[in-house]
């Protein structure tokens, strides 16, 4: 296994011709969690997206290694395969498929061992429903959630869990958590807590954590902090970073020519607006 499990150099990706990453430099080791915050629109979902090879989103500059390959080009279902696992800011709903099928069919995809693979074995159905049952008990997950039609009419603590619960059956190298604790109340975030602290104990897998709130940091050890703005990743410091971050918010870590940019696209759009209005009225007979 490489040193590094992760590493992201100059990464530069957007939606079509707009760019929205720049120029990204990051490096995971193995068993570390990291944790990414930023204001609104930083790019930081998209940077998980990217990682994910998401095919919304391409890649107009730099390089992903993950565990020593270059996965730049590689598809979301290869980079599965590989070991990298995303969670979603808003999980969806798909109708016809039961959430234990799912995960089912993923497993029997992403996490065979040496032997599967050369015997073409599957799971046994016994050992997996046992496994998922117990995961379930951990989540504090109704058992009948399984056999329903994944994520629908789940609520949104529940999606939530689901999306957990496929991390703790997939086992991840890497698991990139999307704002998984946003819009969960406090019971929630401590369950969703456990079974991402379970994650770490079990698989000992790494974590990219994006988030807005400190709420699901609290049990666990956070090995470096990084800031993005505006696509720029401006600042990385260690797990204390995170609390003066809540305490202080992101002001000073953002560049003097970020702020300036800022404020001319805020004067531009102001300009902008009054002379729409100006042509409205004229054409309304004010003038």
């Amino acid at each position: 296994m490489a040193d590094k499990l992760l590493q992201i150099q100059k990464l530069s990706a957007g939606i079509g011709d707009k760019t929205i990453l720049h120029d990204v430099s990051l490096e995971i080791n193995p068993g570390e969690i990291h944790v990414l915050m930023g204001p609104n629109g930083a790019g930081k979902s998209t940077l998980g997206y990217t990682l994910m090879g998401s095919p919304e989103y391409s890649v107009s500059g730099g390089h992903i290694f993950f565990d020593g390959e270059d996965i730049t080009s590689y598809s979301a279902d290869k980079r599965a395969k590989a070991g990298i696992f995303l969670s979603f800011q808003e999980p969806l709903e798909v109708p016809g498929i039961s959430l234990e099928s799912f995960i089912r069919s993923s497993m029997q995809q992403v996490i065979r061992s040496a032997l599967e693979q050369k015997t073409g074995s599957r799971i046994r159905l016994w050992d997996f429903k046992k496994k998922l049952a117990e995961t379930m008990k951990l989540l504090a997950m109704d058992e009948s959630y399984a056999g329903r039609d994944l994520n629908v009419g789940f609520s949104g603590g529940e999606k939530k869990k689901s999306e957990i619960l496929q991390l703790l059956m997939l086992k991840p190298k890497l698991a990139i958590l999307d704002e998984t604790d946003s819009g969960l109340d406090v019971d929630a975030v401590r369950t969703v807590s456990k079974g991402i602290e379970e994650y770490q104990k079990s698989v000992g897998g790494s974590l990219l954590i994006i988030t807005h709130s400190t709420r699901i940091l609290e049990s666990l050890h956070v090995d470096r902090t990084h800031v993005m703005v505006k696509g720029h990743l401006v600042h990385s410091g260690d797990g204390t970073l995170v609390n003066e971050i809540n305490e202080n918010g992101f002001d000073k870590f953002i560049p003097a020519e970020i702020k300036d940019a800022e404020r001319r696209e805020r004067l531009a759009a102001a300009a902008k607006a009054a002379m729409e209005s100006v042509k409205a009225n004229a054409a309304n007979g004010g003038l």
